[in-house]
């Protein structure tokens, strides 16, 4: 039995949180969700996640700073941001997925992480 890469999620939309698991799980991901930074912080010690999907809109400490912090923490993780802000208003990040999410854009950018 093989153990699927995991895909760590940060989301504050339980819509948005259903889609996106739905879309990963089907790209053979096991899936954490938190609804916030804080949330995915905590479970740092428990995760080791291959690829990151983080809304920038966050309630309480920011997605820009979750994705500075995920990229600290996990420097080989494959960081996706997500928002309905202009991608020119994007941090950093390995690849940009705008909203309203569609599973076609997803799985194109999730071919180039290693899994």
């Amino acid at each position: 039995m093989s153990i699927r890469p995991l895909a760590l999620v940060v989301e504050d939309s339980a819509d948005q949180i259903t889609l996106l698991t739905r879309h990963l799980e089907r790209e053979g991901f096991e899936v954490f969700a938190a609804v916030n930074t804080e949330t995915a912080v905590a479970a740092f010690e428990d995760i080791s996640p291959t690829v990151a999907v983080i809304d920038l809109l966050l309630p309480g400490i920011s997605g820009e700073e979750c994705v500075r912090l995920v990229r600290r923490r996990f420097p080989d993780c494959f960081v996706i941001v997500s928002s309905v802000l202009d991608t020119a208003e994007y941090p950093d990040a390995d690849a940009a997925l705008p909203k309203p999410t569609r599973g076609a854009e997803l799985r194109t950018l999730l071919r180039g992480v290693a899994r």
